[in-house]
C-alpha cells in the first residue's frame, strides 16, 4: 500500500544535521565539484548508506522552486518609488514578473502580490527575498505560494 507522501517546509536550523549534509552532498553531485557519491559523502561526512536512506527525501526550499510560478506578497510603505525598486531588484535577478497587483493602500502601507517565473533567477530565492526586504519602504516580504 503506497502511501501519499506530506511535506514540511522546515527552517534549516530546526534540521537534524543528517539532513544538512545529504543536502551538501547532493549539491556537491549536482554542480560537479566531485563525481562520486563515495567523495561526496566522504566531504560531507556521512555514510553512503545515510546519503542514499534520504536523498529522495531532502530537497533544499530553493530547489522546489526552481522553474515554477511563484507568488510573492510583499507589504510596501505607500512612498513614491518603493514599487519600482522591488520590480527592479526582480529584473536585475533574473525573475520574470507575470502579474502585479496592488491593494490600496491602508495606514501607510499597500500589500502587493507578484506573480513570477522562476526558472531564469541568477540568485537563490532566499537572496532574493533578502534583496527585496533591504530595499527601503519594504516592511514584509515572503512567498505566498509556489
Amino acid at each position: 500500500m503506497s502511501k501519499t507522501p506530506k511535506y514540511f517546509i522546515v527552517e534549516a536550523g530546526a534540521l537534524p544535521e543528517i539532513f544538512l549534509k545529504v543536502a551538501e552532498a547532493k549539491r556537491m553531485l549536482e554542480t560537479g565539484e566531485v563525481d562520486t557519491v563515495h567523495l561526496a559523502t566522504k566531504r560531507a561526512g556521512i555514510s553512503r548508506s545515510a546519503f542514499y536512506k534520504y536523498k529522495d527525501a531532502v530537497r533544499p526550499f530553493n530547489d522546489m522552486l526552481q522553474g515554477r510560478i511563484v507568488t510573492f506578497q510583499i507589504l510596501l510603505k505607500d512612498e513614491p518609488g518603493v514599487l519600482s525598486s522591488v520590480l527592479n531588484i526582480f529584473a536585475r535577478s533574473g525573475g520574470n514578473i507575470l502579474t502585479i497587483n496592488q491593494a490600496i493602500p491602508a495606514n501607510g502601507c499597500a500589500a502587493v502580490t507578484i506573480g513570477a517565473e522562476t526558472s531564469g533567477l541568477e540568485v537563490s530565492m532566499e537572496e532574493l527575498l533578502s534583496r527585496a526586504l533591504s530595499v527601503e519602504g519594504v516592511v514584509r516580504c515572503e512567498i505566498l505560494a509556489g
